[in-house]
């Protein structure tokens, strides 16, 4: 828990303000950050499945260190380059380290709760989201000195925790593979983990809520800096953001998980956090249709609050179904090659946060070319409720928990 937490003070402290350094520092058009962004979750979600099948294999912590390693050069190098080229190499990079790690934090975690891993994951989230919370306040300090020097202070704080980590982080719940077992055994694991129908069903389902909940890295901060019209009301706007998202969690998500195990069960509360991601997106609609402010307070607040309210509902999606998310991954595996199935989803997820970051901003950008701003985010509205019709539809066949009802026979 902690040190996932320390993780993420040291990617919040950069990424929340990487779209924000490209399209103002560099002054790169919003479909160039969407390329340069989805390069990085590609290059980790696309990962993810060897990322997991290595962790199964050889176990959770070589796994954890070595992403760690890789993610202090990539940040190093995010920070010194600025020329396209060497931004998609150092963004790739760091996409590529967190394949390495994330899937096998995620096992680890699963295996060591046992038969408590809903609430286990909701702590988890808890310290996921404390070093969003912090994270974004350190990077808004650091960024206001220089963006390069935010990338530098990320990279140290990823160098300290590889060393910790690698003298601290205890191996036992390592499930470390067999002496002599050969490259066909890999095949083999693939194929139980591609073979698993109502795992592949719930990954297509969930596609479209990571497209969504990417959009606090891509479309909102571009919106607040849009409507502010300067560099240091986007720069804190974004900041309010993230910390108002981790706060949130912190508070509630132990409480919301409680109260959704007692009240909802694992499909209801899924459905409901799917449904709050997509309507994320209704505060920033409504604002389209507000006059833009001359500036002082009024122009503040149209740039800030609509966004702060968006990013506020995506954090209560997330709280109501991440719990129920990650446990209904490990029930579908049915224990077995769970750092793989959990590569495996991410990488699909993956597709699906590249495809929405590139259309999301070439969206953006023609939406307000034509002069229709509101349409982009009608269209992330209907994304989240398309997703969570897809995951009512597995609940009511049985399909989340990997037995489908059967239906009535004929006649």
């Amino acid at each position: 828990m902690v040190n996932q937490f320390t993780i993420n003070l040291g990617f919040y402290m950069l990424m929340p303000y990487l779209a924000q350094h490209l399209s103002g520092s560099l002054g790169m058009a919003a479909w160039t950050v969407g390329l340069v962004l989805g390069v990085r979750n590609f290059s980790q979600q696309g990962m993810f499945f060897v990322g997991g099948t290595l962790a199964d294999r050889f176990g959770y912590k070589p796994l954890i260190v070595s992403g760690l390693v890789l993610r202090v050069a990539g940040f190093a190098v995010l920070g010194l380059v600025d020329t396209l080229p060497a931004l998609l190499a150092a963004s790739a990079a760091t996409g590529l380290a967190g394949a390495l790690f994330n899937p096998a934090v995620r096992a680890y975690l699963a295996q060591d709760a046992g038969e408590r891993r809903v609430e286990a994951f909701a702590l988890f989230n808890v310290f996921y989201q404390a070093g969003i919370l912090l994270g974004p306040l350190v990077g808004v300090l650091l960024t206001g000195v220089s963006f390069r020097l935010t990338c530098l202070v990320a990279a140290a704080v990823f160098a300290v925790l590889s060393a910790v980590q690698l003298r601290a982080l205890p191996a036992a719940a390592s499930p470390a593979a067999a002496p002599g077992e050969s490259v066909a055994s890999v095949l083999a694991q693939w194929r139980t983990v591609v073979a698993n129908r109502a795992f592949l069903l719930f990954s297509l389902a969930m596609i479209g809520s990571y497209a969504l909940s990417f959009q606090v890295y891509l479309a909102l901060p571009l919106e607040v800096r849009r409507v502010a019209g300067d560099e240091g009301t986007g720069t804190v706007g974004v900041g309010l953001l993230f910390a108002a998202s981790g706060l949130a969690t912190v508070v509630g998500q132990t409480r919301l998980t409680a109260w959704c195990r007692r009240r909802l069960g694992a499909g209801p509360a899924l459905v409901a956090g799917l449904a709050a991601l997509g309507a994320a997106f209704l505060p920033p609609l409504a604002a389209t249709a507000a006059p833009v402010p001359d500036g002082g307070p009024a122009l503040w607040a149209l740039a800030v609050l609509p966004p702060l309210a968006s990013a506020l509902l995506l954090a209560l999606g997330t709280m109501l179904a991440y719990p129920f998310e990650m446990d209904t991954i490990v029930a579908l595996a049915g224990n077995r090659y769970v750092a793989t199935h959990y590569g495996l989803y991410n990488t699909i997820c993956g597709i699906g946060i590249t495809l929405g970051n590139l259309l999301t901003g070439a969206a953006l950008d023609a939406a307000r070319s034509a002069g229709a701003p509101a349409l982009p985010w009608i269209a992330l509205t209907a994304v989240g409720g398309g997703c969570a019709v897809a995951v009512l539809a597995l609940h009511r066949t049985g399909r989340l928990t990997g037995t489908p009802v059967a239906r009535p026979a004929a006649g």
